[in-house]
């Protein structure tokens, strides 16, 4: 694909120029404006032109991002490229043969001593499925949340007042093309008000988040001598259900399996064979049922043996947060949850979930058939302590406890008579949970940046539910990492209809501003 043009940006002066003006990298000094005029210079900037960043937003997400088709991926690379470089940023893609490249770019701010990295990743999952209202990849704006009842507007006019409870529909609005905007955006008000930055900065937007990171080992052992920060910030993942910004110290880890198991060697009439073959649908239900209690509690020996204990600091900031659980159940729908721990409390321990099952087909679709096979995938979340090896091998040996002999390959005749109950395990890669240690200075640091940019109470969370590659940066790197997320909750990130609020878009500009600029 080639290089997309750069988007144009008004100007205080309401010109139509490309902001191209070096990045005031002045050292810090006693005329440096503090934190607070920093996010008031962003706040204003943005709402006098809250129209052209939408324009601009809107413009990205047209940009497909799915991470294994190589061809969109880089073409929005080199469209990122574009943008911070038009902002006085030195930018370069690194690569690496046939790999989404890495954009990676740099402030250089002298007399700076402190490093922030700012992380983001630019793909996005498959916009793909039945269910998408509009075309993924061509944004909406909407008046509310579509299933509240809101309604598609056309974008306002130049000049004409935007809602922040609006909401942009489109792929990666929120996971993760929502962050790229926001820094944008924060760089030209600081750069139109002549406020100087007080870090060094590296960006480092990755394309392959989505499929697993399966590359970003190899660039980091590739181009580390680049990397070296003094704080990494993820820019990815909602805020607090509550609708409070969050700062969070760690990650949830992720692997997980795709699972077969089987009966005939070709579908049999259920008339003719129905009570006498085996069904797989039921036996995959069976073996999927026994790795979980009634309430949800996972029952494969050894799950939790593994979990590294939160410490003291990290107790009491759990106790800290607020417990939306009542208005959760509401809002989904769902008349009880896992376990007896509160939300908070059951992100920090590994999960089992059954992501997908496949077996025959349903409604109009359905067959008087007793299928050859059944699947499932299996997806498991882990916390600090657990390894992903380690945790797959432990389901394993459920499932052969259930009476089961793995293979890896699709069976022939002669091993379906042989072993009674066979299940198929492939298993996926994956990587470890990560965890910072919340009482490092230079913490304190950003969560009084987070603060000068919202008048809400600030929560310090142990861990976010999801999963992202810090323990490379953690553990590979020996940097500490902080999750700084902007998108809201309700967002539908990996699912259809996936959007953002531009209440959480405005958040964001302030938030980095405040970041670039703190003490």
């Amino acid at each position: 694909m080639a290089m997309l043009r750069a988007s144009r940006w008004r100007l205080a002066s309401g010109a139509l120029v490309v902001a191209a003006l070096a990045l005031a990298v002045a050292a810090p000094s006693q005329a440096t404006p503090p934190q607070e005029g920093a996010v008031a210079v962003a706040r204003a900037y943005r709402q006098a032109h809250e129209v052209e960043i939408l324009q601009a937003f809107n413009e990205l997400l047209r940009q497909p991002n799915f991470g294994r088709n190589l061809e969109d991926v880089t073409g929005l690379a080199e469209y990122l490229q574009a943008q911070f470089e038009a902002r006085g940023v030195a930018v370069e893609l690194l690569r690496l043969p046939d790999v989404p490249p890495l954009v990676y770019g740099e402030i250089i701010v002298p007399g700076a001593t402190r490093t922030l990295g700012i992380y983001v990743h630019y793909d996005g999952q498959p916009a793909t499925g039945p269910d998408w209202v509009n075309d993924p990849y061509e944004p909406v704006l909407y008046n509310d949340r579509m299933d509240l009842g809101g309604e598609p507007i056309g974008m306002p006019a130049a000049g004409e007042a935007v809602d922040p409870n609006w909401r942009i529909y489109a792929r990666s609005a929120s996971d993760d093309k929502a962050p790229l905007p926001a820094l944008l955006s924060a760089l030209d008000a600081l750069q139109g008000a002549g406020i100087p930055l007080t870090s060094n900065i590296k960006f480092l937007f990755e394309g392959e988040e989505e499929i697993g990171s399966v590359h970003l080992r190899d660039y980091i052992e590739a181009y580390g001598d680049k990397l070296g920060v003094d704080l990494w910030l993820f820019c990815d993942g909602p805020v607090h259900q509550t609708g409070a910004p969050q700062v969070v110290f760690g990650v949830r880890g992720v692997t997980g399996m795709d699972l077969t198991v089987y009966g005939p060697a070709r579908p049999l009439h259920s008339g003719h064979y129905g009570s006498w073959a085996p069904v797989p649908g039921q036996m995959l239900a069976e073996l999927l049922a026994s790795m979980k209690d009634a309430d949800g509690n996972v029952l494969v020996e050894g799950f939790y043996d593994s979990v590294v204990p939160l410490g003291r600091g990290e107790l009491e900031a759990l106790g800290r947060l607020p417990v939306p659980d009542e208005q959760l159940r509401a809002d989904l729908g769902i008349g009880w949850t896992e376990g007896t721990e509160t939300l908070s409390e059951r992100l920090l321990l590994p999960s089992l979930t059954v992501k997908g099952l496949a077996s025959g087909s349903v409604g109009a679709a359905a067959r008087n058939v007793i299928p050859d096979r059944a699947e499932a995938a299996l997806g498991l979340r882990l916390v600090k302590g657990n390894d992903p090896e380690h945790m797959l091998d432990l389901v394993e040996a459920h499932i052969e406890r259930q009476g089961f002999h793995i293979v890896r390959q699709d069976p022939d005749l002669e091993m379906r008579q042989r072993f009674p109950r066979l299940a198929k395990v492939t298993r996926e890669g994956g990587y470890p949970a990560a965890r910072t240690d919340m009482g490092l200075p230079v913490v304190e640091e950003v969560i009084d940046a987070v603060r000068a940019a919202t008048d809400q109470t600030v929560l310090m969370v142990p861990a976010l539910g999801g999963s992202l590659p810090l323990y490379l940066f953690t553990e590979n790197m020996g940097a500490p990492a902080l999750i700084l997320p902007i998108a809201n909750h309700d967002n539908n990130q990996h699912a259809s209809n996936e959007n953002i609020k531009l209440a959480n878009l405005w958040y964001g500009i302030d938030l980095y501003a405040s970041l670039l600029t703190m003490r």
